[in-house]
């Protein structure tokens, strides 16, 4: 290893950041640091931020204060160095660096010059990076799934939204790149590949010229994976070509995350969303009519500026009308920069509380209901988690997404299953009963 310093990462926020964080820790080791997952013993912390709400801000910020407290030479990397640079810079002297959301493939050139003692901000004003498959990656997460970026920031500019701002405009892989990544990833036992990017269903738009996902996803077809899922996929772009490929493509699961943030129409004008009060006109049920075994995942903002009771009780009726299987639910947070934070008629925290625990509530019985009927069905489940002192086994089903959905609890049948219910492995599961997250099952054997 020689004299060169040891890095650990803490990663904050979402999987796009996670793939930032993997490409940075890949770049890494390749220059030949030590990376070390405990960050007492590091010379240096990267911590990877997320500024996405004001709660993800404070837990950054929490990190970053507890580590300069334990005088450790901090990197600031991710959305919140892009965000707040100077400002980070200023309020922590322990921090040696701040690299943007376009700069982090440069890590290696930044440690250096902080050995050199230079004090590094390194953030492109309008980040335009994109890594493809040829950067070196380092993976952590469990050893069945990757993340799979198909395209990086975002062209709509939705009133709520700091991420256009900090992550740039967007920019598509080509089909043929992400395929050959998607090829490296089965050739490492990848049971999972989750596909993101900030709109999927606009993938392609800015290097094709018009959405390319369909062919995206018969190209993917191709690839020997079990499992491709999808991340972030506005209505409007699940289009009968792409529903047609997501049907004929075998390997592909027809699991569909839909960030619809409302149901009026007057608060999605006034969150500027790219479709406005589409999301009434049929949309969902064209989506269940073509896709009959959809899993549909949705999330919902409550207490925008201006959210009326009327247009609450609209949002409930919604939720109440078409039964999505999972929906997480955010209370607004205003955020500086975006055009929401300075709207007039903001509502009072307890007001926003109390709608998102409504939403809560409601939904509860719904996903206990959608999961109800899983019972009694054998299902295939990725095993990610073991208990060795009970035998019990963790996965998820191809209904469940990693770390935003529930999972599926399993037991063992003796030695045998145990012998093929490896982690990273996928085995057939008979579900015997369900909750409102949970499934909970029995490996079947195959003797």
């Amino acid at each position: 290893m020689g004299d060169k310093p040891t890095i650990a990462i803490s990663h904050l926020g979402c999987e796009k950041n996670r793939i930032d964080t993997e490409h940075m820790l890949g770049l890494l080791v390749e220059a030949g640091y030590g990376v070390d997952t405990n960050e007492e013993l590091a010379d240096y912390v990267i911590v990877n931020t997320c500024s996405f709400i004001e709660a993800a801000r404070e837990e950054s910020v929490r990190t970053l204060v507890e580590l300069a407290e334990a005088n450790k030479k901090i990197v600031i990397t991710g959305c919140m160095a892009q965000h707040f640079q100077s400002q980070l810079l200023e309020e922590l002297p322990e921090a040696v660096a701040v690299v943007g959301t376009g700069d982090y493939h440069k890590i290696v050139n930044v440690i250096e010059r902080v050995e050199q003692g230079e004090r590094v901000k390194l953030v492109s004003a309008e980040p335009t990076y994109i890594a493809d498959e040829n950067t070196p990656r380092y993976r952590t997460t469990t050893e069945g799934v990757a993340y799979l970026r198909v395209a990086e920031g975002c062209d709509y500019r939705c009133a709520f939204c700091i991420i256009p701002h900090l992550r740039g405009n967007q920019r598509s892989r080509t089909i043929e790149s992400i395929v050959a990544e998607a090829k490296q990833l089965a050739s490492q036992g990848v049971k999972e590949i989750i596909l993101i990017s900030q709109i999927t269903t606009n993938y392609g738009l800015d290097i094709y010229g018009k959405p390319k996902l369909a062919e995206l996803l018969r190209a993917l077809g191709e690839v020997d994976v079990p499992w491709i899922r999808m991340h972030y996929a506005y209505p409007t772009g699940l289009t009968p070509e792409v529903m047609a490929a997501i049907q004929e493509t075998p390997n592909f699961l027809p699991y569909l995350d839909l960030p619809l943030q409302h149901s009026h129409p007057e608060i999605l004008r006034a969150m500027n969303r790219p479709w406005q009060g589409r999301v009434n006109d049929g949309i969902i049920d064209r989506i269940k009519s073509a896709l009959p075994s959809a899993v549909l995942r949705t999330t919902f903002i409550v207490g925008f500026p201006g959210e009326t009771q009327e247009h609450f009780e609209h949002l409930l009726e919604f939720i109440q009308r078409h039964e999505f299987d999972h929906v997480g639910v955010f209370t607004f947070s205003p955020e500086e920069g975006t055009p929401a934070f300075n709207l007039p008629n903001q509502l009072p925290q307890e007001v926003m509380a109390e709608r998102h625990h409504r939403v809560m509530e409601l939904q509860q019985p719904i996903s206990q209901k959608q999961n109800q009927r899983e019972v009694g069905k054998i299902v295939d489940v990725l095993i990610e988690q073991e208990n060795p002192e009970s035998g019990e086994l963790i996965g998820r089903s191809g209904r469940f997404s990693p770390e935003v959905d529930g999972q599926v609890y399993v037991k063992g049948v003796g030695a045998a299953s145990h012998r093929e219910a490896k982690l990273g492995t996928i085995v057939p599961v008979a579900i015997q009963s369900a909750d409102a997250y949970d499934l909970y099952g029995q490996v079947v054997n195959s003797h």
